[in-house]
């Protein structure tokens, strides 16, 4: 019976630092300041969240399709935007997984300073 209780608050706490606790080694960084650097735009924001851009190095995949269109992502920097800082975690540790570099990281609710 002990042996669940421990599993049970393993589980918890993964789940937790997995969703809350920061990931290292990205910049917060405004989009307007990548123009003289050549990397893609990850947009992880739901569709109807998007604001329409016409510019060829931003994509458009939410969170919760990354796991099937992962591979359309480029191999080179990524600036990703997120919603909110759990959106941005989750899919931050999820792309470095997979071998995508990431860079830097702007959240549409707040300003980078």
């Amino acid at each position: 019976m002990s042996y669940f209780v421990i599993l049970f608050f393993l589980l918890i706490i993964l789940t937790v630092y997995r969703r809350y606790y920061p990931v290292k080694d990205i910049h917060c960084m405004n989009k307007e300041n990548l123009e003289d650097q050549n990397m893609a735009i990850l947009d992880m924001r739901n569709y109807h969240d998007v604001t329409p851009y016409s510019n060829h190095r931003i994509l458009n995949i939410p969170y919760e399709y990354l796991k099937r269109f992962y591979l359309e992502i480029p191999q080179e920097k990524i600036h990703i935007i997120a919603t909110d800082r759990i959106e941005l975690n989750l899919g931050v540790r999820f792309l470095r997984r997979k071998g995508i570099r990431i860079y830097s990281y702007e959240l549409a609710t707040c300003i980078c300073k």
